[in-house]
């Protein structure tokens, strides 16, 4: 198993520039066998969750292939409806494939998601919202049975604005007859890049970015070419490493609009951050301030993927603050980890309170998550002495050479087998 071996006390100074989002693009490679047509999509990021959504789209019988940051996908010689359960086990977003499938189909058969363990992310919406466009669906032996006879269009309220069911019942309504309007949709930028994805095929989509999507249904879709957005919690990881040591670290290729709330919260902390069209500088403080409340909520709140990268910022502030997990339970498991570290922090349910201690001390910890590798290997930066960081294929679904970059900002940082 490989590990990272963090040795800290470095200042991280220099440059970084930004891959694809890895929640834009997979919901767009998803959206590829909508049309039986050709697409090119730039700015691929090369990551593991991606080769898992690389081989199921494999595995329906489509044609992939990868040149560097590009990637093109003919969906014309589709030919299975099942998608492989091991496939669909590791990774919980394969869930979109769905509204997909049955957009090109009007048949589907899926397992039960797998992904992160970050507690219960129940599907209920997303199936409830397919039936109301007029799916059969059947659960049985861990496995779900979808079939349409023809997708119609419909207005469906969320109970919650979901990221993966707002893009379920877009990829869903693409080609179903009539109109189908989503109300409290999730407003995410991700999704704002999968409409312009379907648009740029042909779709007739409006409103992503709001809480109402209006989609019109069209016949077919033509060939397209994509540039997938810059991944928003990439570039806040970055920003933490630079506040958490103390640095001085330009980062490069990202939308400053979708990075609003992580800036807010970085200036309480002491940061001082200067923002250009495609680019910012985040200089770290000498003295952390703590933040007095920080919630995590759905775009354009405090993003939850950023809640544990804080709080290795925060276990290090001077003073204590409060976090409250307000989207996914069970998202904590980080903060034990923290705790071998020399943190002080206290949890109670879905809120922990953190009160910074004066050093952390390096120890062996292991990543429970994607976002709550990429705080460990951050606590490692700041920490006085040798961190190894174990259970790295957890970051490795989210981050692109995240050692490698970090070793070039400064960080003493590498991995072992």
């Amino acid at each position: 198993m490989r590990k990272l071996i963090v040795n800290g006390g470095n200042r991280l100074v220099g440059e970084v520039s930004v891959t694809g989002a890895k929640n834009a693009v997979l919901p767009i490679l998803a959206a590829t066998v909508i049309g039986a047509n050709e697409s090119t999509i730039f700015n691929v990021p090369r990551l593991r969750d991606v080769e898992v959504m690389e081989n199921i789209l494999l595995s329906l019988g489509c044609k992939v292939e990868r040149l560097g940051k590009m990637m093109w996908v003919d969906s014309k010689p589709l030919n299975n409806i099942k998608i492989p359960e091991e496939l669909v086990r590791e990774m919980r977003s394969s869930i979109i494939l769905m509204g997909a499938m049955l957009s090109r189909t009007g048949e589907v058969v899926i397992s039960y998601p797998g992904g992160c363990e970050i507690g219960p992310r129940p599907i209920d919406l997303h199936l409830k919202a397919l039936r109301e466009m007029g799916a059969e669906i059947e659960e049985a032996h861990g496995f779900i049975y979808c079939k349409i006879k023809g997708l119609k269009g419909c207005e469906i309220q969320l109970d919650y604005p979901s990221v993966g069911a707002t893009e379920n019942i877009i990829l869903a309504g693409v080609k179903a007859e009539g109109t189908t309007i989503i109300r409290n949709a999730a407003r995410e930028p991700e999704i704002i890049d999968l409409q312009n994805y379907l648009n740029k095929a042909g779709a007739r989509i409006s409103g992503a970015g709001t809480s109402v999507i209006i989609i019109d249904g069209v016949k077919e879709l033509g060939n397209v070419t994509h540039n997938t957005i810059p991944d928003r919690i990439v570039a806040g990881t970055y920003m933490v490493a630079s506040a958490i040591t103390g640095g001085e670290i330009v980062i490069k290729n990202i939308i400053p609009d979708h990075l609003q709330a992580t800036i807010a919260k970085l200036k309480e902390a002491g940061c001082i951050i200067y923002t250009d069209n495609d680019s910012l500088k985040v200089i770290g403080p000498k003295k952390i301030n703590s933040i007095e409340m920080i919630q995590t909520l759905p775009y354009p709140g405090f993003p939850t993927d950023m809640q544990a990268q804080i709080m290795a910022l925060l276990s290090v502030a001077d003073g204590t603050s409060i976090i409250s997990e307000t989207v996914f339970e069970n998202r904590f498991k980080h903060a034990e980890e923290l705790v071998r570290m020399g943190a002080n922090i206290r949890i109670f349910g879905k809120v922990a309170v953190v009160k910074g201690v004066k050093e952390l001390t390096g120890a062996k910890v292991a990543a429970k998550d994607l976002r709550g590798g990429a705080c460990l290997v951050l606590a490692g930066l700041k920490a006085k002495g040798t961190t190894e960081v174990e259970n790295i294929y957890h970051i490795e679904r989210g981050y692109e050479d995240f050692h490698i970059e970090l070793k070039e900002l400064g960080a003493d940082i590498k991995m072992v087998d």
